[in-house]
């Protein structure tokens, strides 16, 4: 399998694919792993993720070299996505002493109730391009230190930064079959979606993907955990503070080419400001410096391939068709950039509300802008469309602000005030709803996604009461 740049589409290296028996025999030395690991001591298992930390830290800058080769994030955000490694191994670390149950009050005299949460074996793990490393973090270092084997399917457009990651979890030492890295196409991830050994499947990706891995897992009655799509809105209210605003919109629209899942697709402005807005965004878009993602000062790298520059194309077609006008962007750019990448000066176009291509999610930096009047119009334009994963408000009106955020507000599994879409905190469970999939990875109660939980009931006295007060004597 060969490896290209987006860069300048020149090839970088080249792995070989996994073959279905490799597969089938790394799942065998996983399962066997996973009898073994689970029974170490969770703090102990958190020694391992420490470890790897260290090694992440040692190598921050190589490993950020790798994935700004090889999916074209500029080095400061690539910086940011080792550093988001980091910070799930510090959180999984803590974590690793915290793994806690509860105690329930039983009705029966003499008798105790109670939770546990215990490993639940070999966790499949498949990823795609965009975050090549964090996302796959998330949920590797959780697995880890919860007693689980992992197996990793990441993108074939990011082979090279998965061999990169799996080679630093055995520099830190972790054992043959706890971490197993699987190189290849959908075939391989549907084959680790189709085994019964592997009880979790967390899969990011299309929504079509996602569909396709939760029924393959849920016909043999096993877990997935889907994170897809995004169609991420910002609302703009007229008490908005503008110099605040802007930077996050813009950071939001047009961070990594527009190729996040949390990136910024809609921005819902009200109309007494739209005009101003649009302005002063056109004059933004019109001066951001698009280039080789590894020169300082370069903010808009290169799309990842020839078929993400097709489908923008294609998108901003379908939205001028239908009554959008592009106001800025949209073009190829070819001058100051190195030959042979898909570069792209991010667009913005207006449209008079969630037409059919906006309630679409486009893998590339367009903007749609449109106007609202009310409130209740701007939230219902924000949850008119099929995802449900990042969203925001901007707005100093407190009564504004607590509606977004409440029953009535944002559908999305993420819902901010005065700051973009982009850019989450690890400490916080990341996921969405709708066709987003209703995951959650990373932080919070997150980590129960990796373990199962079996209820107890202890009787330390002499009599045997039954529940609900059942009288069966004999």
């Amino acid at each position: 399998m060969i490896c290209h740049s987006p860069i300048d589409g020149a090839p970088i290296g080249e792995v070989a694919e996994t073959t279905p028996r490799e597969i089938a025999a790394a799942v065998r030395r996983a399962s066997e792993e996973a009898l073994f690991w689970r029974l170490i001591p969770a703090p102990e298992r958190g020694g391992l993720v420490r470890r790897i930390a260290d090694v992440v830290r040692a190598r921050k800058s190589d490993l950020a070299s790798v994935i700004t080769l090889e999916v074209g994030k500029t080095s400061s955000e690539a910086e940011g996505e080792v550093q988001e490694w980091i910070d799930i191994c510090e959180f999984a670390v803590g974590l690793s002493r915290q793994l806690h149950g509860l105690t329930i009050a039983s009705e029966r005299p003499s008798h105790r109730m109670m939770e546990q949460w215990h490993p639940l074996g070999p966790v499949g793990i498949i990823t795609a391009f965009n975050f090549p490393m964090a996302v796959w973090a998330w949920n590797a270092m959780l697995a880890i230190v919860c007693g689980d084997s992992i197996l990793w399917k990441p993108s074939e457009k990011a082979a090279l930064c998965a061999q990169a990651a799996h080679a630093v979890l055995q520099e830190a030492g972790a054992q043959e079959g706890l971490s197993s890295l699987i190189q290849g196409g959908r075939e391989a991830g549907m084959q680790l979606a189709e085994s019964p050994d592997i009880p979790l499947i967390s899969a990011t990706g299309s929504v079509a993907m996602g569909k396709q891995v939760a029924q393959i897992v849920g016909k043999r009655l096993g877990r997935s955990l889907l994170e897809l799509g995004g169609n991420n809105a910002a609302i703009l209210a007229p008490s908005a503070d503008l110099k605040l605003a802007l930077p996050a919109i813009v950071f939001s629209a047009v961070g990594t080419a527009g190729q996040r899942c949390t990136t910024l697709r809609r921005l819902i402005v009200h109309e007494s400001i739209l005009p101003e807005v649009t302005e002063r965004l056109r004059e933004v878009y019109a001066r951001l410096p698009i280039g080789d993602p590894r020169q300082p000062g370069v903010l808009v790298g290169p799309l990842i391939d020839e078929q993400a520059w097709s489908n923008m194309q294609a998108a901003l077609a379908r939205a001028k068709a239908a009554a959008g006008g592009v106001i800025s962007g949209g073009e190829r750019v070819t001058e100051g950039v190195p030959a042979g990448g898909f570069y792209v000066r991010p667009a913005i176009v207006t449209v008079p509300g969630n037409l059919d291509i906006v309630c679409e999610e486009t893998f590339a930096p367009i903007l749609y802008v449109m106007g609202y009047r009310e409130i209740g119009e701007a939230i219902a334009l924000q949850n008119g469309v099929r995802q449900g994963l990042s969203s925001a408000i901007f707005s100093n009106d407190v009564r504004e602000s607590e509606l977004f955020l409440s029953p009535a507000g944002s559908d999305c599994g993420i819902a901010n005030v005065n700051i973009g879409t982009s850019g989450a905190e690890i400490g916080g469970a990341f996921g969405g709803e709708k066709e987003t999939g209703g995951g959650r990875e990373s932080g919070s109660d997150a980590w129960k996604s990796y373990m199962r939980r079996t209820t107890n009931t202890i009787n330390y006295g002499s009599d045997l009461p039954l529940a609900q007060g059942v009288r069966f004597e004999i």
